[in-house]
C-alpha cells in the first residue's frame, strides 16, 4: 500500500509541475500572438491554467477537478503553445528559414 501511495505522490507532484510549467509558458507569451493563432485570449488561457495549477495543488489526483485541470493543461501544450510558437518564431534558435540541418542553404555558391 505504501507503494501505491508513494506512486500517486510523484503522479501528483508531476501534475503540478506539468501545469505549472504551461501557465509559467502561457505568461511568458505575447497577448497579440494568441489573436494571430486565433486561440482565445492570454487572459482565459492564464486564468484557466492558473486554476488547474491550484486545483492541482489542493485537491487529491483521483478527484474530478484534477482531471479536468490536466485536460486543459494538455489542450494548451498540444494545441495552442504550438501555434503560439509557430507565430513567434519560438521553435527556432536564431536560425533562418533557409537553414539545413548542416548550415544555411546558399542555393550552390
Amino acid at each position: 500500500m505504501q507503494g501505491f501511495a508513494n506512486f500517486m505522490w510523484l503522479l501528483s507532484l508531476a501534475l503540478i509541475v506539468f501545469s505549472g510549467f504551461a501557465l509559467i509558458d502561457a505568461a511568458v507569451r505575447r497577448e497579440d500572438a494568441y489573436r494571430a493563432a486565433d486561440k482565445k485570449t492570454k487572459p482565459f488561457w492564464l486564468i484557466i491554467l492558473g486554476l488547474a495549477f491550484v486545483v492541482n495543488l489542493i485537491f487529491n489526483i483521483l478527484s474530478f477537478l484534477p482531471i479536468l485541470g490536466l485536460i486543459a493543461t494538455i489542450v494548451y501544450m498540444v494545441d495552442v503553445r504550438p501555434a503560439l510558437r509557430q507565430i513567434t518564431g519560438g521553435g527556432r534558435r536564431g536560425g533562418s528559414s533557409s537553414d539545413g540541418p548542416y548550415g544555411p542553404y546558399n542555393g550552390g555558391r
